[in-house]
């Protein structure tokens, strides 16, 4: 049974998705970043720095002076403006990637040797003039 987990391990398409996640991982702290720290502030300003972080409704009964301290009091608080930023960073991040991707691709593209096409094949008799061949074989004895 330890062979075949080395076995299962040594495959390529074991190692090429560990080396997948982490670099995923890795990525995500960067596309965070990207938009925390830079699309984010441009939205913001493009909004009248608004910041929907910060929007909520307190479910229940008190006055608190953020959403910080009702939380910190545990009252129950409807923060539909942190869905609404990770909505927003969703969709960023969904276009950086879709762009990385496409960059990707198109380098891929451009570094892949141009295939030369093969002359058509003649693809011989079809089923159809086979099974006439030996019907009319058939007929003939």
């Amino acid at each position: 049974m330890i062979q075949e987990f080395k076995d299962f391990i040594a495959k390529g398409n074991v190692m090429d998705m560990a080396v997948g996640i982490i670099i995923g991982a890795a990525f995500t702290a960067i596309v965070g970043s990207l938009v925390a720290d830079l699309i984010n502030p441009i939205i913001s300003l493009f909004m009248g720095g608004i910041d929907f972080s910060g929007m909520h409704v307190i479910l229940g009964e008190g006055e608190f002076s953020s959403m910080a301290a009702a939380e910190e009091a545990g009252a129950a608080v409807f923060a539909y403006g942190r869905f609404i930023m990770a909505i927003i960073n969703f969709l960023i991040i969904a276009w950086v990637v879709f762009l990385l991707v496409k960059a990707v691709n198109k380098a891929k593209d451009a570094a892949a040797p141009e295939e030369e096409e093969a002359p058509a094949e003649d693809p011989g008799p079809s089923e159809l003039d086979i099974l006439m061949e030996i019907r009319d074989s058939l007929a003939k004895k």
